[in-house]
This record gives structure tokens, sequence and C-alpha cells, in this order.
């Protein structure tokens, strides 16, 4: 069997995961690498042991030993060079969000249809460790039904700016780079239901506090303290057709006296919380039991989940089963991070047919 031949579009700082997932693959071999900065593309080459560097987008395309791309650019981008990619008989992964907007999705999902391609969006946290447990544990009716989940990602500091903090090539803040993980692995969990309602706030009330002194937290390539036009915080109730709901808040920047993130879910039968670790809540013989799984990865794991996602891709274009996490789901999650937008930018409650 052939390798899956891989380029990876993008070398910024989530790429790392990327190259060295694929490294540690043995049934993928990193063919080559496209990057606007042909110096930073050039680095990872050399790093990597990577024998082709492409100068234009459409030398990728046009390549025919690629198998497979891996995008890691803006999210303003993401659409485009999926559809480019599938156009020109390539597999994708691409890093969530899948688009911008749901119009961009939809164009997404119409041309893996007609490329008869694998795609898989990035949703990291689907195969984490924990997750893949509780999924187990889910499917096996141990909770019951799902009706309602909670999600949280709030940062009291930590708006790396740079392209993250610019709406025109992100889509937003942390609603649309952490909310995206934390609401998918709920709806992932509670079986995806389709979304029927939506409501929601946004809140642009303290900037990215780059004043702030003495702590330390992430910030990108190009960061710069004074330019940020998107949220700080969001929150949203998002109800599903068949009656559960989900509450999330998210945020890059909060008056809070730590980081915080918590995903629960509640069943019938019975409830678990997947971070910050994973336990399970059940009821038998009349008495409650919190139960605490004895596993490595009790908590996300990221170069753990990160090489799962990456292998699992692999698998799904060297065998042609469908992705864990495909573009049905992309175009989903889509609706939803833009209904909350929606919700928040008409302070009313937004319903899906």
């Amino acid at each position: 069997m052939e390798p899956l031949r891989v380029c990876i579009i993008g070398a910024g700082s989530i790429s790392d995961m990327h190259f060295k997932s694929f490294a540690s693959n043995s049934d993928a071999v990193l063919y080559g690498v496209f990057d606007y900065s042909a110096e930073r593309a050039e680095a990872k080459a050399l790093e990597y042991g990577i024998t082709h560097v492409y100068r234009d987008i459409e030398e990728v395309y046009s390549d025919p030993n690629i198998d497979a791309v891996s995008i890691c650019t803006w999210n303003n981008s993401h659409a485009e060079i999926s559809v480019g990619a599938l156009h020109a008989g390539k597999h994708v992964l691409v890093e969530k969000p899948l688009a911008m907007n749901v119009e961009e999705a939809l164009k997404v999902e119409a041309a893996v249809r007609n490329s008869g391609k694998t795609l898989q969006v990035g949703f990291v946290r689907r195969f984490a460790t924990n997750t893949k447990v509780l999924k187990a544990f889910v499917d096996n009716g141990t909770l019951g039904d799902i009706y309602y989940a909670k999600a949280s990602c709030l940062r009291r500091l930590g708006n790396p700016g740079g392209w993250f903090a610019d709406k025109d090539r992100s889509g937003g803040g942390p609603l649309i780079d952490l909310g995206v993980h934390v609401i998918d692995v709920c709806w992932y969990l509670m079986g995806r239901p389709k979304v029927k309602a939506i409501s929601g706030n946004v809140y642009s009330k303290l900037g990215n506090r780059g004043n702030v002194e003495n702590l330390r937290f992430y910030k990108a390539a190009d960061y710069q303290k004074d330019r940020n036009t998107v949220e700080d915080l969001a929150n949203a109730l998002i109800t599903f057709e068949n009656g559960a709901s989900l509450f999330v808040d998210v945020s890059y920047t909060l008056h809070a006296k730590q980081d915080e993130i918590g995903v629960k879910l509640y069943g019938t039968k019975g409830g678990a919380e997947l971070e910050p670790e994973l336990a399970i809540v059940r009821e038998e013989n009349n008495t409650i039991l919190n139960i605490h799984p004895q596993m490595d990865h009790l908590t996300f794991d990221f170069a753990n989940a990160f090489q799962n996602q990456i292998d699992s891709f692999v698998s799904s274009c060297i065998t042609g089963t469908n992705p864990l996490a495909p573009v049905e789901d992309g175009v989903e999650m889509m609706k939803i991070l833009a209904g909350i937008y929606e919700a928040a930018d008409k302070k009313s409650e937004v319903t899906f047919a």
C-alpha cells in the first residue's frame, strides 16, 4: 500500500501539530508545504525533511503526486482552499471552522459531493481519549436521553491578537475560535441533533487588555495590542429539534479570578463531566454515584487528540470510510455559530426551518 502523500497548506503555529502528527503516521508522508511566506515554508521543509516547497497555491492543486492537503490557514481562506483542493482531486483536512458563513460552507459540501473525495473538519476534541470513552458510555445508554448540556471556555486574559483579533480574517473572536470546539463536542455527544432556535449575546467591553502586565498569555506572531475588532465574550442558548438544549459561554478576556473550562451533559439516566476531567454520575440502588474512570487522559490532551485526528483522517482517505468529522457536521456547526452572531446582532431569537 502506497502512503498518503500530504501537503500542508499554511505554516503558522497550529501547523506544528499537523506536521508532527503526519510525520508520526506510518501510512502518510509529508510530501509538500505551501505558505504565503516562502521563508516560513522553507523552514518547515528543512525541519521535517520535506522535498517540495510550493510558491503558489495553484502549484499545489496541479501536482498529481499530492493525495491530500491539510489546511492550516486563516479562517477566511478555509472554504476557498478546500473547494480548490477538492476540485483538483485532493482529500482535505481543514482546520475549524469550515468556513466564514453558511453560504461558503454549503459550497464546500457541494464540492465534496461532486469530487467524491474525503473532507474532514478539524473538530479535534472528538478525537480525545476522554471523549471517545464517554461516547462509548453514551452509545451504550448509560446517560439515557441527553436533554441538557453546558459548555464554558473562559479566558480571563487571552486574546492572541494578530489574525485572531481581526474579524475580516477570523470571522469573530472566542466564539468562532474556542466556542466551536466546546459546542461541537457537546453536540457530537448529544447525538448531533438539528438546531431549532438560538438566542445569544456578544460583548465587546474590554478590548484585548494589552495594558495588563505580569501575566503571560499566547500571542500571535503579528500581535499588536492596539488592534482588535472581535468580541470579548459570547454566550448562547441553543435549542434543538428533539427538545434538548445547550448553554455555552466563551471569552478571550473577562474579569474572572481564573481561566475556566467545563463541558457537562445531563441525561435521564445519568450525567457526565468531560472537562475539566472525565467523570460520570449515576443513580443505583437509590444512591447517587460519582464514577471516576481509571485512564491516562481524563482531560483533553492536545497532542494525543491531534495524533488520533490525523490517524483517523489518513485511514479514511486510504480505506474510503466516512470521516468522524464530516463536511455535513461542519455545515451544521457553521449554522450554529452564524446563528449566535445573528441572534446577538438582532437582539432576538433566530429560528431554523
